[in-house]
């Protein structure tokens, strides 16, 4: 092996191990990027080798960092990560729980299915997927118990719902993407509202199911009331305001009235409308959802900035020529190839959150798919349709990462608002269905391109 690729190497290995010690990976990354740096530029004065990094590297990482401060398109995450956060105090979500349980009381398994839908509404509003578990979790989990839901469906239900936010537009993740793999953030939001929708069928679906096969594990509720136009027209007048406000979000950006960053900003102020005419607006709640954004996007891009630093150096090193080789002479064909990155990317996500996975694998996996010819239907109009189909389905794939332990984020948003009967067992044991479920609608993604690609080539054409 040559010396940049036993740099590359290790600068992984450093990277896991350090990792582990729970040390802040924004830290950990521009920690190790810098190292490396530093070890190549020594390797190569004084041990003549050619690493190729020198001085020159760090002036790269500062015009890395003054490009990434500077990006207009990051602009939109605290405007959604804001919008989300003020949903979240508006109380919304409790008045539509009130409202559908009534609607689907009748069926059994209904409150898991109501808790689902408000997922999906809470996902197409706010992306937010801490705020979404523990929302659901808060509101849902107490009633589902004492109406003896199976702990199982009933934290399963909660953790799968709330994730949907990470998939369903707009998501935080899907600017990043774009960003990322210098994509229209308007096609990615397109290409992931079939997939997200099909989730969360899969879902009901398996609710549906599983009460009719287990009637025990999904009772019927206790409270029920018979279906009426007064409960129809109740279930309507509450989901009207966040309806509205998607339209206004999701509807702007398809229609080409506004760029994702303006509609962000919609999407801020259409907030804020909707918080005042629930009465829930003060000073108090203006003050604490900055604070918390502010919070959250120093998150991010402290984590951006420490990606940042380790891909330059890692590029430097020929780290992106390593992998893919080391992908390309796998023995398979496109799909097998696919097929791998994709196990790959999941098994990651068992060890790493979806913003490093998005920030430092995605980049280096992208030319490769970019490279191969899948044939993906971009009707004329979609520009790079491979790669925005690759993409969709890296964000399914890491989906799953919010489910899978040991740091499945969302088991344990959920594990610190359970009431104390329900066990650490119980959570790993209820979601294991729903990423399942996650793995059969990223096998749709796959098999059938067209559900990414042919909503954004309808709008654009």
């Amino acid at each position: 092996m040559e010396i940049n690729e036993i740099l590359v190497m290790m600068m992984f290995g450093s990277f896991i191990l350090l990792l582990l010690t729970g040390f802040p990976i924004a830290y950990v990354l521009g920690g190790v990027g810098v190292l490396f740096g530093g070890v190549g530029y020594i390797a190569d004065t004084y041990f003549d080798a050619v690493t190729g990094l020198d001085f020159l590297t760090l002036g790269l990482v500062v015009n890395r960092l003054y490009k990434l401060i500077d990006n207009w398109i990051l602009v939109a995450l605290p405007m959604f990560i804001f919008m989300g956060l003020m949903l979240d105090r508006s109380a919304i979500a409790e008045k539509m729980m009130h409202a559908m349980q009534e609607l689907f009381g009748a069926l059994r398994g209904g409150l898991a299915i109501t808790v689902t839908m408000i997922g999906v509404i809470l996902a197409a509003s706010t992306g937010i997927i801490g705020a979404s578990v523990v929302l659901l979790g808060v509101l849902s989990l107490p009633t589902m118990l004492r109406q003896n839901y199976s702990k199982e469906l009933a934290v399963g239900t909660v953790c799968g719902a709330g994730t949907l936010g990470i998939l369903i537009p707009p998501s935080i993740m899907l600017v990043i993407m774009a960003d990322q793999l210098v994509l229209s953030v308007g096609d990615l939001f397109m290409g992931a509202v079939f997939p997200g929708l099909i989730l969360a069928g899969l879902y009901f679906s398996y609710i549906i199911i599983l009460g009719i096969v287990r009637p025990q594990a999904a009772p019927l509720s206790e409270d029920r009331r018979d279906l009426s136009f007064d409960v129809v027209l109740n279930v309507l007048k509450t989901i009207l305001p966040p309806v509205l406000l998607i339209v206004s979000v999701l509807g702007s950006i398809f229609a080409g009235i506004a760029t994702p960053t303006e509609a962000s900003g919609v999407g801020a102020f259409g907030s804020v409308l909707l918080v005042a005419f629930n009465k829930k607006l003060s000073w108090e709640v203006i003050k604490s959802t900055i604070n918390e954004t502010l919070r959250t996007t120093g998150f991010i891009f402290g984590i951006f900035l420490g990606a940042t630093c380790f891909a330059l150096v890692l590029r430097e090193l020929g780290g992106d020529e390593v992998i893919e080789h080391m992908i390309t002479s796998l023995p398979f064909g496109p799909y097998g190839i696919l097929a791998a990155i994709l196990i790959m990317v999941f098994l990651l996500g068992f060890f790493l959150d979806w913003i490093e996975i998005t920030l430092i694998i995605l980049p280096l996996l992208a030319p490769i798919i970019s490279k191969m010819d899948f044939a993906i239907e971009g009707y004329g109009v979609v520009s790079n349709p491979e790669l925005v189909w690759f993409a969709i389905l890296v964000a399914v794939t890491l989906q799953t990462s919010f489910l899978t332990p040991p740091v499945g984020f969302a088991l344990f948003y959920l594990k610190g608002v359970c009431p104390p009967e329900v066990k650490l067992a119980h959570l790993y044991r209820g979601v294991i269905p729903f990423i399942i479920l996650q793995l059969m609608g990223l096998l749709f993604v796959v098999f059938f391109p067209n559900l990414v690609t042919w909503l954004p080539s309808i709008a654009y054409d």
